[in-house]
């Protein structure tokens, strides 16, 4: 179960990289990548957190608080990319969401690994 777990892991990050890589390498508008990386982001999360919470080997006590932070900032990267990049695709680039998408994906790395 390691393993599994382990492996939601690793998607979570290669979710966060395409978010992050997205933003900076598309500015200033929405990329797929951007929209992929936010779902991924966040299924891999609710996984992780379910899984945290039914295996008492991987985590003793998860804080429920910076858990639903992040699940609130994270649904907010998905919604600003899904808005952004359907933007982009009838030709209206808003950059602002682009911004938003990408600062608050910055932003959940940010509460992730200084948050204790």
């Amino acid at each position: 179960m390691t393993f599994v777990y382990n492996l939601m892991v690793t998607a979570h990050l290669l979710g966060m990289a395409a978010v992050v890589g997205g933003y900076a390498a598309a500015q200033p508008r929405v990329s797929e990548l951007m929209v992929w990386g936010a779902r991924v982001q966040v299924l891999t999360g609710v996984i992780l957190v379910g899984m945290a919470e039914s295996i008492d080997s991987l985590h003793k006590d998860p804080n429920m608080a910076k858990i639903i932070t992040k699940l609130v900032v994270a649904v907010a990267v998905a919604a600003f990319a899904e808005m952004g990049r359907a933007d982009a695709k009838r030709g209206k680039e808003v950059a602002w969401m682009t911004h938003a998408a990408g600062g608050l994906a910055i932003l959940n790395v940010l509460i992730a690994a200084l948050w204790k």
